[in-house]
């Protein structure tokens, strides 16, 4: 028996995050195809690794796309004339196509990928801008903008005066 969640009221709470809400919804319908088998590995604080089980997928049969904070890795198989002429007894190894999508935070952007072992190994970092990290604001200091925009100093006194 699947447990089923109502998320409407994340939808009448919460102001402009209708997309982690529907995040959130669809993660948990969890329909998705479970070939092929991956990780996904935290490095540090801000870098990550998801490692894909692709044996027997050559470098030119994957394909890896970014796009609006959604990764997928796909692969496709042409018609193989070898296995045509082979005669399998068991055949366990899968050798299907498949997309796999992963939802990718803001800022976090792909640095690299590479296929180890039958292991495509992609590797991801979240950067952020400098206007989103934390900064710390020093006492009595008044941002150039606030200066222009009321004509004040620091103590209140206008410059005039």
């Amino acid at each position: 028996m699947r447990n089923t969640y109502d998320f409407s009221p994340l939808y009448r709470s919460f102001v402009g995050f209708e997309r982690m809400a529907n995040m959130i919804d669809q993660a948990s319908q969890d329909n998705s195809p479970s070939y092929p088998p991956y990780n996904i590995e935290q490095i540090d604080e801000d870098s990550y690794r998801i490692e894909l089980a692709v044996a027997g997928f050559g470098q030119d049969e994957l394909k890896i796309e970014s796009h609006k904070n959604v990764l997928t890795i796909s692969a496709s198989r042409e018609g193989d004339e070898s296995d045509a002429e082979r005669k399998f007894v068991h055949r366990g190894i899968a050798g299907r196509g498949f997309d796999r999508r992963f939802q990718l935070a803001d800022h976090v952007i792909v640095t690299g990928a590479d296929l180890v072992n039958g292991l495509l190994v992609i590797d991801l970092r979240r950067e952020l801008p400098e206007a989103m990290k934390p900064r710390t604001i020093a006492i009595g200091e008044v941002a150039a903008n606030d200066k222009k925009l009321t004509g004040k100093t620091p103590s209140g006194k206008s410059k005039a005066a």
